[in-house]
C-alpha cells in the first residue's frame, strides 16, 4: 500500500463516520474488508505518517488542545491527526498552529472541551480489523512481528523531535503557537 491509497483509505473511513460510528469504527469496517497483507502493509504507513509528527512543537500543539498531554495522550493525537485527514494532517506537520483553524477545535476551545484531535481507538485500527478477519485477538501482533524484521523497525526518536521548549511557559508557548495560544491560554495560565 503506499501513501496514496494510506490516506483512500483514512478518506474512505471518514467519510462513513455517522453519529453512530466513530472514525476508529468506520476505519476498522474498512480495513476488515481487505486482506490481512493489506492490513498490514496499512499499519507500516500509519506508522511512517504517525512517527513523522512525532516532535515538540506538535507536542506543544496538543498540550494546549488537551490542557496537558503525557506519553500516551501524545501518542493518541497522533492518531487524532492522521484521523483528521490528509489535508489537515499536512497543514499540522507543516505548522502545528494552523491546528487553530481546525472547526473542532475552535468548538472545543470554546466549549473548554480538550478532546478535540485525540482519537486512541484510531491507534488500534489495524489489529481489531485483523481479529475480525482471524477470530484471534493476538493475530495481528504475530502478523505484524512477521511481516517487519528486526532491521527495519524504527521508533520514536527523542533526538530528531526538535527543538525542546517549556510547554509551561505561557510566553513561550504564545511565542511559537501563537494561534492555538489565543485560543487556550488564558491571563491565569492555561
Amino acid at each position: 500500500m503506499d501513501m496514496h491509497e494510506f490516506w483512500g483509505v483514512i478518506e474512505a473511513a471518514r467519510s462513513a463516520v455517522t453519529a453512530d460510528k466513530p472514525f476508529a469504527d468506520a476505519l476498522g469496517d474498512e480495513l476488515a474488508g481487505r486482506t490481512k497483507g493489506d492490513i498490514l502493509s496499512y499499519q507500516e504507513r500509519f506508522d511512517e505518517v504517525h512517527e513523522a509528527v512525532y516532535r515538540w512543537d506538535v507536542w506543544a500543539a496538543a498540550y494546549l488542545i488537551g490542557g496537558g498531554c503525557s506519553d500516551d495522550s501524545f501518542m493518541d493525537f497522533r492518531a487524532g491527526l492522521i484521523a483528521l485527514g490528509r489535508d489537515w494532517y499536512e497543514k499540522a506537520a507543516a505548522c502545528p498552529d494552523s491546528l487553530a483553524r481546525h472547526p473542532a477545535v475552535i468548538d472545543a476551545a470554546r466549549a473548554l472541551h480538550d478532546e478535540a484531535v485525540f482519537d486512541e481507538d484510531a491507534n488500534y485500527a489495524a489489529s481489531y480489523a485483523f481479529e475480525r478477519l482471524t477470530g484471534d485477538d493476538h493475530a495481528f501482533y504475530e502478523a505484524w512481528d512477521a511481516y517487519k524484521s528486526p532491521l527495519e523497525r524504527h521508533g520514536q526518536d527523542a533526538d530528531n523531535m526538535g527543538e525542546d521548549f517549556d510547554f509551561d511557559d505561557p510566553e513561550e508557548m504564545r511565542r511559537r503557537l501563537p494561534q492555538l495560544s489565543a485560543l487556550y491560554l488564558r491571563d491565569t495560565g492555561h
